[in-house]
């Protein structure tokens, strides 16, 4: 079955384009919330995986939202100039970079070898990393990000039971007779919901990629 996107909430096309128009707005709530749902966690994450505390990361999420904020007003986005990907990549990295450097001022940074602080993998310290890390930690989360983003768009088009198949077998990894046992179904469901599902989950990654270059 194709996926029927006037069912989708937002455009795909322009999607990121027409939001950041809305931004141009402080009073435009709604816009702000949104664009806080869809990237404040991919942010947050990225910092964390950059070294920071949790109390950092926070004050990037909110010190990046800053950021673009202030550039609103007078801002135009042009995709010829390089994706809105990469733009917001560069809004997040500057911000933990001023971070580092205020725990550097405070004398609070400890050795880059000691990672003890985040339970993450250890990314160089922030000025000193190279771009090619940071670019792939980045398009990591992004694509995590927008994985958690088309599976809950697409989670809303299909049955409760089909996604709940499709989740268990796809996502948390569930044998096929552990499914089967579970949600007293058979063998042919478990293979449909999975198929149906993923399709439309690949279609939706896809549209959101071509929305944000």
């Amino acid at each position: 079955m194709a996926l029927n996107t006037s069912s989708v909430p937002d455009t795909f096309t322009g999607t990121r384009r027409s939001l950041l128009t809305r931004l141009k707005s402080w009073d435009d709530s709604e816009g702000w919330r949104e664009f806080f749902d869809t990237y404040g966690k991919l942010i947050y994450r990225f910092a964390i995986k950059a070294g920071l505390s949790d109390a950092d990361a926070q004050d990037v999420v909110q010190e990046t939202l800053l950021a673009v904020a202030k550039q609103m007003p007078g801002f135009h986005y042009d995709a010829a100039k390089g994706s809105f990907r990469r733009w917001l990549f560069n809004q997040t990295r500057w911000r933990i970079a001023d971070a580092f450097r205020k725990r550097q001022r405070a004398g609070l940074v400890q050795a880059a070898s000691d990672d003890s602080s985040t339970g993450t993998a250890e990314i160089e310290r922030v000025p000193d990393a190279e771009a090619e890390k940071l670019e792939a930690a980045w398009d990591s989360e992004w694509q995590e990000n927008q994985l958690a983003r088309a599976l809950e768009r697409v989670k809303g088009n299909v049955s409760e039971r089909q996604y709940q198949m499709f989740h268990l077998a796809a996502v948390q990894g569930w044998s096929m007779p552990e499914i089967i046992r579970t949600l007293k179904v058979n063998r042919a469901q478990v293979y449909m919901a999975k198929m149906r599902v993923s399709r439309l989950v690949r279609a939706e990654m896809a549209a959101l990629e071509a929305a944000e270059k």
